[in-house]
């Protein structure tokens, strides 16, 4: 299946990169179109094509994927409306509800929505595939296969997928920021920068593999490693004092609400 990719910004490059990454497509069977074709000079180098225009790549692919920002989507689906005629679309496009994709798509073409992350591009994505869709079940079996070759994909009700992308979704940006906290602590006190910041990073990792393998409340694992008296609670007390925990939420909350706004 010749797969299409209209838009290759931060989360279309990270699928691309994913997907050639674990070898699960042949990057002669990946197409590119966007608006500086000299910014995808490194996946041509690898064997993908980088077409000149969005028409000639939506009439070439079986499979279209909608990796563009949501202020031109509706633009983009009308320069490419007679070409998607038929075909199967990926929508990746934040804020895009079905409602919007059957409306604006040509009858007969199959659709399915799905929300990835970045963390695509090394193989640890998350990606959300909303279970109402309008394609055959080979097709949904295909977008899920596509994503999974570079990370795990959860498939959730409408009505989960929006605040669920402000976890995955959003999330790791959330996390960027975390990171960096953690590691000018550590340059506070005087660790290197590069060594505080491998520190941090590969903490996040060894925690977050610890709840995903140990099926623990991460209440439970934090506990373990809060001695009484000792210094991690001293730590986690600070975190509580600064309002860490309703930052967060309020923080996944705001995506929500901006994700709703924009369907309207």
């Amino acid at each position: 299946m010749k797969i299409g990719f209209i838009g290759a910004g931060n989360m279309g490059s990270a699928i691309i990169s994913g997907l050639l990454r674990e070898g699960s497509v042949a990057a002669s069977d990946i197409y590119i179109s966007r608006k500086r074709p000299e910014l995808s000079a490194n996946f041509a180098a690898q064997g993908v094509h980088v077409l000149g225009s969005n028409k000639e790549l939506a009439s070439t692919c079986d499979c279209v994927v909608l990796a563009i920002k949501p202020v031109y989507t509706a633009q983009v689906i009308e320069e490419v409306h007679a070409e998607l005629s038929g075909k199967f679309v990926i929508s990746i496009v934040a804020g895009w509800t079905y409602e919007m994709l059957e409306a604006a798509l040509p009858g007969d073409a199959r659709f399915v929505r799905v929300m990835p992350n970045t963390p695509l591009a090394v193989g640890e994505g998350m990606s959300l595939i909303s279970s109402r869709c309008k394609c055959t079940d080979e097709e949904f079996a295909f977008a899920k296969r596509m994503f999974e070759a570079a990370g795990k994909v959860a498939v959730v009700e409408d009505h989960v997928y929006t605040p669920a992308n402000g976890i995955s979704g959003c999330g790791p940006a959330f996390v960027y920021e975390f990171i960096e906290a953690m590691a000018d602590g550590g340059v506070r006190y005087g660790v290197p920068r590069a060594l505080a910041y491998e520190l941090a990073a590969q903490t996040l990792i060894g925690a977050a593999k610890m709840v995903l393998e140990t099926c623990e409340h991460p209440g439970r694992l934090k506990d373990a490693v809060c001695s009484p008296g000792g210094t991690t609670i001293e730590g986690v007390y600070a975190l509580e004092k600064g309002g860490m925990r309703a930052a967060v939420i309020e923080a996944v909350g705001a995506t929500v609400e901006k994700t709703m706004r924009m369907a309207k």
